[in-house]
């Protein structure tokens, strides 16, 4: 069994005990289920080589039926048919603009606002363009289980001037990519993507 597979079993494993202490009846049931849980997590810290402070922050308690993170992003193609491109801090490499969804926003207003965030552009969310289980792609092995929404967006106004928490924005041309973050995005999805905008494709991608 590879790390991948590892991390992808441990993950179903958390899950099935989240459930557990959300309809556990008995006290017996939640402390077996919580010790499952606490299994997981060092589990997880050991597989991925992710500390365990980390991962016990990130996994809030769970009080309802546990479900996946959502990452939305967005494709931008300027009149050069160049993608915009954020360079991130954490690792130095590059990646399409967007983030974590946000509670109290709709998938369209996060992108909107994550593009502005960290690149400086306003823009519209013109279209859902996929939607990515990131472990059916050939992403880093990670603790998270994560879905992708990809918009496709337009810019209305602004100048590039990347945020705070980013390194630098511009915009590349499709045979000529920067060093991509790929636990974030990957060549493949990205040449998938712009295929797609190119060609007009009507469908939306999923899976």
């Amino acid at each position: 069994m590879n790390e991948f597979e590892s991390i992808e079993l441990i993950k179903r494993l958390k899950a099935l005990a989240d459930t557990g202490l959300v309809y556990a009846h008995d006290e017996y049931d939640r402390e077996r289920y919580k010790e499952f849980q606490e299994i997981s997590l060092n589990l997880l810290s050991h597989v991925s080589k992710q500390p365990l402070e980390v991962l016990t922050s990130f996994f809030m308690p769970e009080n309802d039926y546990p479900t996946v993170k959502v990452d939305v992003r967005g494709i931008i193609l300027n009149d050069k048919a160049e993608i915009l491109m954020v360079k991130e801090q954490v690792d130095g490499k590059w990646t399409i603009p967007g983030g974590w969804a946000d509670i109290g926003y709709t998938p369209s207003e996060v992108i909107v606002k994550e593009i502005k965030e960290e690149t400086g552009l306003n823009c519209t969310a013109e279209r859902l363009l996929a939607v990515f289980d990131k472990r059916k792609h050939a992403h880093p092995p990670q603790p998270f289980y994560v879905y992708k929404l990809i918009f496709l967006c337009k810019i209305t106004g602004g100048r590039i001037e990347h945020g705070f928490d980013m390194e630098g924005a511009a915009f590349f041309k499709i045979d000529a990519l920067p060093e991509l973050s790929e636990d974030r995005i990957l060549s493949t999805q990205i040449h998938q993507l712009y295929a797609m905008v190119k060609e007009n494709t009507a469908t939306v991608y999923f899976d």
